[in-house]
């Protein structure tokens, strides 16, 4: 008889137990796998985002903010569901006042808030329009308002609290391609944009300690890709793939080696010695720059 193999919890079980942590646009995707590993950790986790218990997304898609915190504690944190639109400056405010007044701290920043998408279609379509025969204020909407002032917004309001201890993590979620063209005019801007918040943040926080990267998820299989094809979602990372990079971070001690830099997630898995959930090693950053479409899915 072949007995399975025991269930070892991650090396990093329970390690961050004590640390407060906000991750914005977190009921599904990249932030919900991110929040589930920094559970694990035993961080508690302010998981936001629009979608509530008895309620959808705007298009549909499965996921909210109570169910990811829910799992949050189920695997050993503490896990806090606030509803928060990151495009309105009041929710901001209101949501970093009852953090302050809750837990009294903040140790890490995941801005991950998107609004790219609206139900209509991916912001990437892949249909080979030219910029100028984009709705202009639709994207600009999109991509400057919903994603990157939602994020910078948001390290506005944040950052004062974190201050007040010295030492901190702040990590911007991003598409990046070593430097690549994304395809698409406002969705590059806005990733580079992005990028260069870390970069500019980390010059002025220095002083304090405070670590601040960009992060390149690359393809993950979240809710919104179940449309593709089986074998395309097979090559795909889970969301807590980028999770794992986060909780690395947050454990190094070295970290502020790294502060002002984007980082896709093979490097730092090579770095730091992670892998997928299912052994993996991926980088979809060098799979992606052999595509005819730089940023396009895996074939």
């Amino acid at each position: 008889m072949v007995r399975p193999e025991p269930v070892r919890d991650p090396p990093w079980k329970g390690r961050l137990r004590g640390r407060v942590a906000l991750v914005t646009g977190s009921s599904r995707g990249v932030g919900r796998g991110i929040a589930l590993v920094l559970g694990e950790a035993g961080a508690t986790v302010y998981v936001t985002g629009r979608t509530t218990r008895g309620h959808t997304s705007r298009w549909g898609v499965r996921g909210t903010i109570h169910e990811t915190a829910n799992e949050v504690s189920r695997r050993g944190g503490v896990g806090i569901p606030i509803r928060v639109d990151h495009t309105r400056d009041s929710d901001v405010r209101r949501l970093i006042g009852q953090i302050e007044r809750r837990s009294g701290r903040l140790d890490l920043l995941v801005n991950n808030v998107f609004g790219g998408e609206d139900g209509k279609r991916p912001i990437i379509s892949y249909d080979e329009l030219p910029y100028w025969k984009h709705d202009f204020d639709e994207w600009w909407r999109r991509m400057f308002s919903q994603y990157l002032r939602a994020q910078m917004v948001t390290s506005f309001y944040a950052i004062p609290l974190m201050r007040r201890r010295r030492g901190g993590l702040v990590v911007n979620t991003l598409w990046w391609n070593r430097g690549r063209y994304l395809w698409d005019l406002f969705f590059d801007l806005a990733s580079c944009a992005v990028g260069r918040m870390a970069y500019g943040l980390d010059l002025e926080l220095r002083s304090r300690a405070i670590t601040v990267v960009g992060l390149s998820p690359g393809w993950t299989r979240t809710e919104a890709m179940d449309r593709l094809s089986p074998k395309v979602l097979a090559k795909l990372a889970s969301p807590e793939y980028p999770g794992r990079a986060v909780v690395h971070l947050a454990l190094d001690p070295r970290r502020a080696r790294r502060s002002g830099k984007v980082f896709e997630i093979g490097e730092l898995a090579r770095d730091y010695g992670f892998r997928n959930p299912d052994g993996r090693l991926i980088d979809y950053h060098a799979e992606v720059a052999r595509h005819p479409v730089v940023g396009a899915p895996p074939d």
